[in-house]
């Protein structure tokens, strides 16, 4: 039986950071993937209130090193990364386990996290990162194929009558199969030239979630909500996700993707610090502590493992009942 423990760590300021905040985002791969064996024996030490040191987190440097080397000789190397994986992790063949990490997890009976687990490195306004347009995709082009193949086997048929969807910090596009159309699909994003250029969205609003958490939709009035790797970013998560419960159709399918890349200044803290099964945990906790939701579940759709960017899905229903 999987127990729910993440492998908090150690925190302390980068001062590599300091010099680029404003202007890159490097980013992190997460550490590597934690086994089962890991995983377990951490519960007792939630109930027991107390907290596991968080594990350093090795190769800071070399990232921002490599970013700042990429921006040098590349103008749209504002996106997304990953750092470089360490001599250990090159050589590590471990199957990833994040596809196994919600199932039989015995929760904690209250939310295991603190408001400094929300924290992240930079905490100026989300507003202004996202001032300029970013027309760029954030994970490469195999993931992105595996997302929109999942979408196709998950998604209502095209032009179901009725059918609403929400697409979450969305940007200029959102993976959608191609054609794909409903009567309304609302995008909510950070940036209003992205969303403008949008071809799936029916309508778009610009609202920060850090900020407003409070979604502006009537109950009850979405069959889908997405969110393409930007779950990492929410600080209120569970306002957010109590949101996506009011709003959705009893039924209503959530879908959260993510993959190891992240823009790492703006990421928190406990999802810069943990790994993939982790961050399986984290989103699984997000959709179980707000309640109203069906067990989470996750999916492992990761296209070329090793070879091309990662994808995971931890998707819920909303209750029938709720």
């Amino acid at each position: 039986m999987a127990i729910l423990g993440l492998q908090l760590q150690q925190r302390f300021p980068v001062l590599t950071a300091v010099c680029y905040s404003r202007l890159i985002s490097a980013t992190i791969h997460a550490p590597a993937v934690a086994s089962v064996s890991t995983l377990s024996c951490k519960l007792k030490k939630w109930n027991n209130g107390g907290r596991l040191p968080r594990r350093l987190v090795v190769g800071l440097g070399a990232s921002f090193w490599a970013q700042y080397m990429n921006m040098a000789g590349n103008s749209k190397s504002f996106i997304a990364s990953a750092r470089l994986k360490g001599a250990v992790e090159q050589f590590t063949k471990s199957p990833c386990l994040a596809s196994q990490a919600l199932q039989n997890v015995e929760w904690p009976e209250q939310f295991p996290f603190k408001d400094e687990d929300f924290q992240r490195f930079d905490e100026t306004s989300d507003s202004l990162f996202y001032e300029a347009p970013r027309f760029v995709t954030h994970i490469d082009d195999a993931a992105i194929a595996a997302l929109t193949k999942y979408y196709s086997e998950v998604f209502p048929p095209s032009n179901t009558p009725g059918v609403s969807i929400l697409d979450m910090c969305s940007s200029w596009v959102s993976h959608f199969p191609k054609g794909y159309k409903q009567e309304r699909v609302v995008g909510m994003g950070m940036n209003e030239e992205e969303l403008k250029r949008n071809p799936v969205l029916t309508e778009y609003i610009v609202q920060d979630l850090n900020l407003k958490p409070k979604l502006p939709f009537e109950d009850n009035s979405f069959d889908v909500i997405t969110n393409v790797v930007s779950v990492d970013y929410l600080t209120k998560p569970l306002d957010v996700f109590k949101e996506m419960c009011r709003i959705l159709k009893p039924g209503g399918l959530a879908i959260m993707s993510f993959s190891n890349r992240c823009f790492w200044t703006k990421a928190i803290s406990i999802w810069t610090s943990t790994g993939d099964t982790d961050h399986a945990l984290i989103v699984g906790s997000y959709f179980h502590y707000a309640g109203g939701f069906e067990p989470p579940q996750a999916v492992d759709i990761s296209p070329n493992p090793g070879r091309s960017d990662p994808m995971y899905i931890v998707y819920s229903r909303k209750l029938s009942t709720a």
